[in-house]
């Protein structure tokens, strides 16, 4: 492979998702539907990169069950390369379960992903050819602690990482020298920097501590207030773009993808916060957490029109 195409390393799950045919009514049995899909945080960034044209390779671990397999088999499907993820014999692969309300939003989610463990500093050096020859390495905080540490710092090319949530955020503190790119939400970047996030004060604040600390460039995710980008002595805050909610689960993941696929393209601070808030609006619009029209041209589109 030549420096196009772009590594993740993260999780791969098995996703199953509740969602209320009405209002949902807590602690009773809601009437509705329940979907299996293929998700993760690491397999969404890399299916949408590969939606938008991205060459890209997953690191990550499958257990050796049926789960496993369609996995595997659904990023080869979608041209994800897992030629060098692991499978590991004997165990379940990652599973993740969500509700959501009436109107799309995730209500609470339980994951099941002690998988991911196996993603050892040990097992990723055996990859380091593979990771160096990238263009971007993109790393989720499914990853230990330590295997983060250790990739952002021997990765050799821009690393982006993604916290997920508050309660896996800090495994990325030690790390935040050797980001290029990091995409909190404002309750992350509270995790990360210790600051209370609870006007914009507060918020520039944090953000700005985020770049204290070593990140290249943060985008404060802000969900209908928009994003905060930030580099250097720049900081902008863009509006959202407006898009159907059908379902927001994976927002985020495209969203990343949508900033890894702007520094491929040489793109500036600004334009990359504009890619990846079109690429959050088109994601939203589709029933799957990924939105089979995601594509380099409806990307382009949605950028131009918000203009």
């Amino acid at each position: 492979m030549d420096s196009s195409y772009v590594v993740v390393v993260g999780g791969a799950n098995m996703d199953i998702a509740g969602r209320p045919a009405g209002a949902l009514v807590q602690r009773d049995s809601n009437i509705g539907t329940v979907r299996l899909s293929h998700g993760g945080v690491g397999r969404n960034i890399a299916h949408n990169l590969a939606l938008l044209g991205t060459r890209v390779s997953l690191v990550t671990a499958f257990g050796d069950d049926a789960s496993g397999e369609a996995l595997k088999q659904g990023c080869v499907r979608v041209g994800v390369d897992v030629s060098c993820a692991l499978t590991v014999p004997g165990a379940a692969s990652s599973t993740y379960l969500f509700v959501m309300d009436e109107s799309g939003d995730m209500q609470v989610a339980i994951n099941d992903m002690a998988i991911l463990d196996q993603l050892t500093q040990e097992l990723l050096a055996q990859r380091l050819d593979l990771i160096r020859g990238a263009a971007a390495c993109v790393a989720d905080a499914n990853l230990p602690e330590r295997s983060v540490a250790w990739l952002a710092e021997e990765a050799g090319v821009p690393v982006f990482c993604d916290p997920i949530s508050v309660a896996k955020a800090p495994r990325l503190i030690s790390s935040l020298p050797h980001v290029h790119t990091l995409k909190p939400n404002r309750m992350e970047a509270e995790a990360l920097t210790g600051i209370q996030v609870h006007d914009d004060v507060s918020l520039e604040l944090a953000c700005q501590e985020l770049l204290r600390r070593g990140v290249g460039r943060a985008f404060v995710s802000l969900g209908a207030d928009g994003l905060l980008c930030a580099e250097g002595r720049e900081s902008r805050r863009l509006p959202r773009l407006e898009g159907r909610l059908v379902n927001a689960t994976g927002a985020g993941d495209a969203m990343m993808a949508a900033l890894v696929w702007a520094h491929l393209h040489d793109m500036s601070l600004l334009e990359a916060g504009m890619a990846g808030l079109a690429a959050s609006a088109i994601a939203i619009e589709g029933s799957e957490t990924i939105n089979p029209l995601m594509s380099e041209t409806a990307l382009l589109e949605r950028m131009r029109s918000s203009l």
